[in-house]
């Protein structure tokens, strides 16, 4: 229901409602400008050419730089779904199935349908602070599975998984010899350090999935990587070649000017978030709501027990406010996710006609 609340909100708009959106994690933060300017140079010294399938090298080895790999075990795609596609794709295609935690970005589930693929949900809950049982997760493996997708910190509930957690996941999918792909584009500005699955070493078959989407706002630049064992990488690369060939050398400069002010511009977002993410526990602690406290940027993922989430979304929107139902994530009906995603003070009038709907 994410992408029908979505239209439903532009329709609205388009009709001349006013609609607070917080149903999307779009940041409304303008892009810094000096990657814009660093994009602009790059057009205008004609760096509008085809180039490698693997991405810049300049780029390919400033992420080397900063996660500590080397260059070869990453390649350059347009936004971080198209890696998790790409991965699911290559991994997939022949069948098989795949155990996705919930709640989970609606994405991956839509990706295996597409690809044919069945999905095998591991619910979590609130209550236990949304932490993965290994032991159920073991349990739910069976000679056809080939993959776990991890979203670390997740969305909808902005919680980053604790390190005896992902240890746990690990060593399962060791055990049983099976790739877990870890999407880990909210790791840079997560509020507080987050263990990642390149600490388990890049000669294992564990993908990292990132973007620069959410920590330089650049969410319409649709550009992200992949970092893997080689020859993984080189796979992703030949299906690069034969679909989409590049990412634009200018937006790729644009995400390497990115990386040089990386301390700067995920200094910045992950204060003004934070600040963000406070004020909105405060008002729905003191409305009732249950959540868990959110360790990154954007969203918080409410609770009260009783809600029917998509009603209450959908009376929502006619308010002018737009979120998205717990459904839209899992089997989540009492939830709804808020994205903290639009200026201060619509933030603010969002959150008093959310709690104000309930009371």
């Amino acid at each position: 229901m994410l992408y029908e609340i979505n239209e439903k909100a532009l329709k609205l708009e388009s009709e001349g409602k006013k609609i607070i959106r917080l149903n999307l994690g779009d940041p409304d933060m303008a892009t810094p400008p000096e990657i814009v300017e660093a994009s602009y140079a790059s057009m205008k010294a004609g760096k509008t050419k085809y180039a490698s399938s693997y991405g810049e090298m300049r780029l390919r080895q400033k992420i080397a730089e900063i996660h500590g790999v080397k260059a070869e075990n990453i390649v350059i795609t347009p936004g971080s779904k198209w890696g998790i596609f790409a991965s699911m794709f290559l991994m997939l295609k022949n069948g098989g199935n795949v155990i996705i935690p919930t709640p989970y970005w609606t994405a991956y589930d839509l990706i295996a349908k597409t690809l044919g693929v069945k999905t095998k949900l591991l619910r979590t809950e609130m209550e236990n602070d949304w932490k993965v049982d290994p032991n159920q997760l073991e349990n739910l493996i069976d000679a056809d599975t080939k993959m776990i997708i991890l979203n670390n910190p997740n969305n909808p509930t902005s919680k980053a998984m604790d390190t005896k957690t992902l240890d746990g996941i690990v060593e399962v999918a060791n055990k049983k010899g099976i790739t877990v792909l870890s999407d880990e584009v909210y790791g840079a500005i997560s509020f507080n350090p987050t263990k990642s699955i390149l600490d388990y070493g890049t000669d294992s078959p564990h993908i990292l999935s990132n973007g620069f989407s959410k920590t330089f706002t650049m969410t319409g630049w649709r550009i992200g990587y992949l970092i893997a064992n080689k020859l993984f990488i080189d796979n992703i690369t030949k299906l690069n070649q034969i679909t989409i060939n590049n990412v634009p050398v200018f937006i790729q400069d644009a995400a390497l000017k990115g990386l040089e002010l990386q301390a700067q511009i995920a200094g910045n977002i992950k204060a003004k978030y934070k600040q963000r993410a406070d004020l909105a526990s405060k008002k729905l602690s003191a409305a009732g709501f249950k959540f868990t406290q959110p360790d990154a940027p954007f969203y918080v993922f409410p609770k009260r027990d009783g809600l029917d989430g998509e009603k209450f979304t959908l009376n929502l929107l006619d308010r002018g406010v737009a979120v998205a139902p717990g459904t839209s994530f899992g089997d989540y009906r009492e939830h709804f996710r808020i994205s903290l995603t639009a200026p201060d003070d619509q933030i603010e009038t969002a959150l008093d006609k959310i709690c104000e709907v309930t009371n």
